[in-house]
């Protein structure tokens, strides 16, 4: 086996594009927005309806991951290096569904559901920061920040360093070529 479950292709990549947009309008978009702005109610739903997506695509990619078969694991050559991409990928995981469980405590602490769902036409709270689950949210951003990039830099190396195709695992075709 040459490549990845056909799911588990689609579902990186479209994973890959929600969660940089959703970090990029977490960190960028929400965090300019004072919250007395009538954008940030907008703005809020599409990050929260974002998340909550993204939480569930991560569930059933991580489901499908384990129970499809894979290709054996990559190998630069290098015991630490092999072992520090292991530990990536599951950091990948981990901080993702522990993005959406900080951004669900911070919803749940601020009345978020009926504010920016259900239309109680109460205004948003005069900040976020005196929730602990905002504190983790914004540690947990920089973290998956950091490990996409990490990523990013070891499909790099194989890429360009070891030239062994290992991105052709992560793309559509013949299972078995």
């Amino acid at each position: 086996m040459k490549r990845y479950h056909p799911l588990l292709v689609a579902l990186h990549w479209v994973l890959a594009a929600m969660i940089v947009g959703g970090l990029i309008m977490g960190g960028q978009v929400l965090a300019a927005l004072p919250n007395d702005s009538p954008d940030k109610l907008f703005s809020l739903r599409m990050h929260m309806s974002l998340g909550m997506i993204i939480g569930v695509l991560m569930i059933i990619r991580l489901i499908t991951r384990l129970r499809t078969q894979h290709p054996p694991k990559a190998d630069t050559g290098n015991a630490l290096l092999n072992m520090g991409g292991q530990a990536a990928h599951w950091a990948l995981y981990a901080l993702v569904l522990l993005m959406v469980a900080s951004g669900i405590g911070i919803s749940l602490g601020a009345g978020l559901p009926d504010i920016v769902f259900g239309g109680s036409g109460a205004p948003l709270p005069e900040t976020f920061s005196d929730l602990p689950p905002r504190t983790a949210h914004g540690i947990l951003s920089k973290l998956l920040a950091l490990t996409i990039l990490a990523h990013i830099a070891g499909w790099a190396y194989h890429q360009f360093m070891l030239k062994d195709g290992l991105f052709s695992r992560m793309w559509f075709g013949n299972r078995t070529d």
